[in-house]
């Protein structure tokens, strides 16, 4: 356990008529001795089996879909548990570890019982995040002991937080009407973060230079996030209507009576109603580009369907076809007649997954390690899988990495003083705080104790803010510490330093192909990329490791051999132009959205020599 916490909830032991009971209650009121109780905080920092934990949210998402995927459909047939299956098996996955967390606590272990809640504590919750707009939902201690059967006569569904907090940072641009002179397009793409904008237009631009023209949609909701124009003649760009992300309201369907049905998790007993009710606050919650609400995803798919009806599309591109909008449009595509086409954009490990489902007919994976992931994740019955690369990396070749190493020395050294000899920049996540604290004092203590003069330079993930940064860089004396700006980020930095250091941002992939050395950072367990395992980069697990690998950088490095890159991303600097011939090599043997009849132009294939393809 956690060093004790103070203020908050503690879960206490007591008994009715001889049988143990438990309440959760404010430990600032209390001092008992000789009573079991622990505090909630204790209860959060508890680690749990990985597997097990991973194994009863299957059996939960198994039981929910039994349940209750017919409760909520949209007009066009998507189910509200397939749409939103991200989000709800996240909140899922905090349900099941706080159940057993409770269950590797002795006491209640020993012990189990009803637990009584805090009154007037909301049962849905968030938890810490530095990402600039994702929501992280988590049930409270008061919605666990709702679950476990506690009356809940004065909570409210929502914590005081989620009641209280307004969206900021929606979509605020008006769309272009759809009666611009849009016309048939071939391709209609959709983005909502920067990391799909970088991967799609590459492609786009591939198609235009060939004759089709593409209409990409725009749908973040944060400004930072958003697409550029750019001068490419054959891209047409619209923006979301302007309050489509703002949409909240109650989800019908979803506000079950208790009933019979429970499933079991870890010997818990749990309503499947009361999961149900609780995940309503997820559906009902506006939650931007990332975790929409239930009407703004119907609403969102009559929008797409207007979209689709007037360019009749032969190809719906992604970049993400799992989360919820994504989900959307390739079941849109579908039933419009137009061949969806899924771009890999990250790294993708058997871990890495929320949910592991790609509904795209055609996927595009960057190396040769993610063909058997494709196959295992792909959901659509005629779905093939390509290796292909990452659009995004053809321009990694010609990075300037001079002007990145005067960028990264000013950054450390503005004016006339002196930059450390070496330079780490580190790829973020946005992780929680505690959590990025802990990767910075790694990295920190390590710099410390390598030979050398090294500094450090923190580059923000995308959809992270730079303020839940500012702390770790306030820190005396050691190396010197700078943040890069946020629109610079790793990317526009990693050619110029002497090594990289994340636990698994791609720009750990890009450093690779460069030959910048990567470090994978975390204590023993947590999630890399694994690129290690492929002599990529060197595993550290703490400050000694930080330090070792560091110190040996100035060693000569024997070249990685193509064979153990392309495990990992197929980079000849053509990934856009194979993937656009893939596009439009399927769309000439498929008959046209919209076309009353089907025209034969040859057959369809990958790219011949280029890549892997896999049915």
């Amino acid at each position: 356990m956690s060093p004790r916490a103070t203020g908050g909830l503690d879960l206490v032991r007591s008994s009715f008529a001889g049988r143990p009971t438990w309440a959760l209650v404010g430990s600032g009121a209390l001092a008992y001795a000789g009573i079991d109780h622990v505090h909630t905080a204790e209860l959060e920092a508890t680690a749990v089996d990985k597997r097990e934990l991973r194994a009863c949210v299957d059996d939960v998402m198994a039981a929910l879909d039994t349940y209750g995927a017919s409760l909520a459909s949209t007009p066009g047939g998507a189910g509200w548990l397939h749409v939103q299956h991200v989000p709800v098996r996240r909140f899922v996955a905090e349900i099941v570890r706080k159940l057993l967390a409770l269950n590797a606590w002795a006491p209640f272990a020993s012990a189990p019982g009803p637990m009584d809640l805090a009154p007037y504590e909301g049962l849905v919750g968030l938890r810490s995040s530095s990402s600039r707009e994702y929501l992280a939902y988590t049930v409270t201690w008061s919605g666990i002991a709702y679950l476990l059967g506690a009356a809940a006569p004065r909570n409210p569904t929502r914590s005081a937080q989620l009641r209280n907090r307004a969206r900021t940072g929606t979509a605020s641009t008006d769309p272009s009407p759809l009666s611009d002179n849009l016309g048939r397009q071939d391709v209609l793409a959709l983005s909502w973060t920067s990391r799909h904008a970088a991967t799609l237009h590459p492609v786009l631009a591939e198609l235009a230079r060939d004759g089709q023209k593409s209409l990409l949609l725009d749908l973040a909701t944060d400004p930072a996030e958003r697409c550029s124009a750019g001068s490419v003649t054959g891209i047409e760009l619209r923006s979301a209507p302007s309050d489509l992300f703002a949409l909240s309201g109650t989800a019908g369907g979803l506000h079950r009576p208790d009933d019979e049905h429970v499933v079991q998790v870890g010997g818990h007993s749990v309503q499947l109603a009361r999961i149900v009710r609780l995940l309503s606050v997820l559906l009902e919650t506006s939650g931007g580009c990332t975790q929409p609400s239930w009407r703004t995803l119907v609403r969102a798919e009559s929008w797409l369907d207007d979209m689709l009806s007037t360019t009749r599309p032969h190809t719906v591109l992604l970049s993400n076809d799992t989360s919820p909008l994504g989900v959307l449009a390739a079941h849109a595509a579908e039933r419009h007649g137009a061949n969806s086409v899924h771009i890999q954009h990250g790294a993708s490990t058997a871990e890495s997954a929320a949910w592991p489902a790609l509904h795209s007919r055609d996927i595009i994976v960057m190396g040769d390690r993610d063909l058997a992931l494709g196959r295992a994740w792909a959901r659509h019955p005629d779905a093939e899988v390509h290796v292909l690369g990452q659009p995004r990396f053809d321009a990694l070749a010609s990075l300037g990495r001079q002007a990145q190493r005067r960028y990264l020395e000013k950054l450390l050294a503005p004016g006339d003083r002196r930059a450390p000899a070496r330079i780490v920049v580190w790829a973020c996540q946005p992780f929680s705080p505690d959590h990025l604290k802990s990767h910075a004092d790694l990295l920190l203590d390590g710099l410390g104790k390598a030979d050398g003069d090294w500094g450090l330079v923190i580059a923000p993930h995308p959809a992270q803010g730079a303020d839940a940064l500012a702390s770790l860089v306030k820190r005396d004396g050691g190396p010197l510490v700078a943040v890069a700006d946020p629109r610079v980020g790793a990317r526009g930095c990693l050619a110029g330093a002497d090594a990289l250091a994340s636990a698994y941002s791609t720009c750990g992939i890009e450093a690779a192909l460069l030959g910048v050395p990567v470090l994978e950072i975390g204590p023993p367990g947590e999630r890399t990329l694994g690129l290690a395992g492929h002599g990529l980069a060197t595993r550290c697990d703490d400050t000694g490791d930080v330090a070792e690998a560091l110190s040996g950088v100035r060693e000569a490095r024997t070249p990685i051999p193509q064979t153990a890159l392309d495990v990992v991303c197929r980079w000849r600097g053509d990934s856009a132009v194979q993937i656009a011939r893939l596009i439009t090599d399927r769309a000439a043997s498929a008959p046209r959205a919209g076309d009353p009849t089907h025209q034969d132009a040859g057959t369809s294939a990958s790219p011949q020599d280029e890549g892997a393809s896999v049915r």
